[in-house]
């Protein structure tokens, strides 16, 4: 609302200009008055000075109303924007240049409200930018530690070996050294392979490809293949699954990595003799896959480190690149699926929950 000083006689120069013409004119005429009532010239200007003080009371009312009271308002209006406190908006809205001034103050601190929040909401970015540059920093420097660390073994095995190789002339002695060196570079390969792979889902590279399949059958083929179909297995198998199909959706590739993972894992930490069990239920938030594995419990420290790249129980009897796990959690994470590890009477259970459809 824009006030025009030329057109409008509600601006508060007007007021007043009218406001003291019109005293005045009350003024003269209260006095010609009061000189013309029929009483002596003492009485009349009791009567004048009477009616002047009655004049001077209504005049201040109304400067006070229409003056010192929005120009209180403004005042605080204007301490609450120097304070940055946007909660509380001017109230006056008379048709005047303090009308104007109030429509302006509240629309500078709307203008400025929106600044800050615009302002924090940059300054919240940057600070996300900031800690994601460092996290990839700190994940950079961790792959190549932990990658300089895996390769030490196998280049000093493909080395030493190597050396071997150029001195030996027995001709079976070189077959067995080219053999550690073939075995030692695919142990490598596949070190690297899979931390790719793990780091690509990390950073999310790789998109998960979903696909409505059924998991019933899809365990008993996996269970068969790793579990079943193994000459030299020495645990007791049990296993538990519906008796009819059962479906979910979620990428088969990647799910059959977490499988393949938690079968293994418990193969390879199960005692000799001792009973795996592998377990698919309904349940009411969908399918509960779990497998046991009898032999040695974990600790509490290593249940909490257990799903952390590289890391390995330092009890285990086997070799591994440590990512397993660390796949696992990543794959199972990314679908919002929830999993777990807990020790049970005699060994261990490793578990998840996939979501059923129809």
């Amino acid at each position: 609302m824009k006030i025009n000083d030329n057109m409008n006689i509600f601006t508060i120069r007007k007021k007043i200009l009218l406001a003291s013409k019109l005293i005045g004119v009350a003024l003269i005429v209260s006095y010609i008055l009061s000189t013309k009532l029929p009483v002596n010239a003492d009485i009349s200007f009791v009567i004048w000075l009477a009616f002047m003080v009655v004049l001077i009371c209504a005049i201040d009312l109304l400067m006070a109303r229409f003056i010192t009271k929005p120009v209180s308002e403004l005042n605080e209006a204007a301490k609450n924007l120097a304070e940055l406190d946007f909660s509380k908006p001017c109230k006056v809205t008379s048709l005047n240049e303090f009308g104007e001034l109030s429509e302006s103050l509240n629309k500078m601190a709307e203008n400025l409200q929106q600044a800050f929040v615009s302002l924090e909401d940059a300054n919240l970015k940057l600070e996300q930018d900031v800690e994601q540059k460092k996290r990839l920093l700190a994940e950079r420097k961790e792959l190549v530690d932990n990658l300089s660390h895996e390769m030490k073994t196998p280049l000093g095995v493909i080395r030493a070996y190597t050396e071997g190789l150029q001195d030996e002339t027995d001709e079976g002695k070189r077959q067995k050294y080219t053999e550690v060196i073939i075995q030692e570079t695919e142990r490598m390969n596949c070190l690297i392979t899979t931390l790719l792979d793990l780091s690509a889902l990390e950073n999310g590279a790789t998109n998960l490809q979903p696909e409505r399949f059924d998991f019933v059958e899809f365990v008993e083929t996996i269970a068969g293949r790793l579990l079943i179909d193994t000459p030299d297995a020495d645990f007791v198998l049990e296993y538990e699954l519906p008796e009819s199909p059962v479906y979910v959706y979620t990428d088969q590739g990647r799910m059959e990595q977490v499988l393949d993972n938690l079968i293994v894992n418990a193969k390879r930490n199960v005692s000799p003799g001792g009973i795996l069990k592998l377990s698919l239920t309904e349940q009411k938030d969908g399918l509960h896959f779990s497998i046991y594995n009898e032999g040695r419990e974990i600790s509490k420290e290593d249940l909490k480190k257990i799903w952390t790249k590289f890391y390995r129980n330092p009890n285990a009897s086997y070799g591994g690149s440590g990512l397993g796990l660390a796949i696992v959690a990543q794959i199972l994470s990314m679908q919002g699926f929830s999993y777990g590890v807990e020790n049970q009477p005699g060994g261990v259970k490793f578990y998840f929950t996939i979501p059923a459809v129809k």
